[in-house]
């Protein structure tokens, strides 16, 4: 089962499981603890009523400490795997992982926010952001071409060749200069 314990020694693939430095993590577990503890108070059940038994009755879950359960979604949302696939990475069923990845992605999207790390999610956003009204190097998206029929006429044939050998293609990419 692949736990926190054994990946924090293990530098590089901390890195390779969740794209974080180990202080990057350790500062992300913070932001993590302050959001999860305010989405599942210890008076509450996981499902939000009122507790019978005191905190720790019951079985115990497999994603048991908090660093666990960060690593779990980080995991998953830097591979994007399977459930299946990740729930074998941490000792869990399809349906248990499932459940997991419910639970812990709003939670690890109040974290990024408290933090001031939540990416933008609206165009409007992102064309705004600071990044975007730096400037830079001229944008080149390359594009794909497609196969097409060619066309009966000559010039049209002409215009819409390629350059590829054997093939009329259509051009698809947008180029702009600054």
């Amino acid at each position: 089962m692949l736990t926190y314990e054994e990946l924090k020694t293990k530098p590089r693939e901390l890195l390779a499981a969740t794209g974080l430095k180990g202080e990057e993590f350790e500062a992300l577990l913070k932001a993590f603890a302050e959001s999860y503890s305010e989405a599942y108070p210890e008076s509450q059940t996981m499902t939000g009523e009122v507790r019978q038994r005191r905190v720790g009755g019951g079985s115990k879950p497999k994603l048991a400490k908090l660093e666990d359960r960060l690593l779990f979604i980080l995991v998953y949302q830097k591979t994007y795997p399977l459930q299946t696939m990740l729930g074998l990475q941490f000792g869990l069923s399809q349906g248990q992982a499932n459940k997991w990845v419910h639970r812990l992605l709003p939670v690890l999207q109040r974290a990024l926010q408290r933090m001031g790390q939540a990416p933008a999610r609206d165009g409007e956003q992102v064309a705004e952001h600071e990044l975007a009204q730096a400037g830079g190097p001229d944008l080149v998206i390359d594009g794909t071409e497609r196969r097409r029929q060619r066309p009966v006429d000559k010039e049209a044939q002409g215009e819409q060749y390629s350059g590829k050998k054997s093939a009329h293609r259509q051009k698809r990419g947008v180029s702009q200069h600054a």
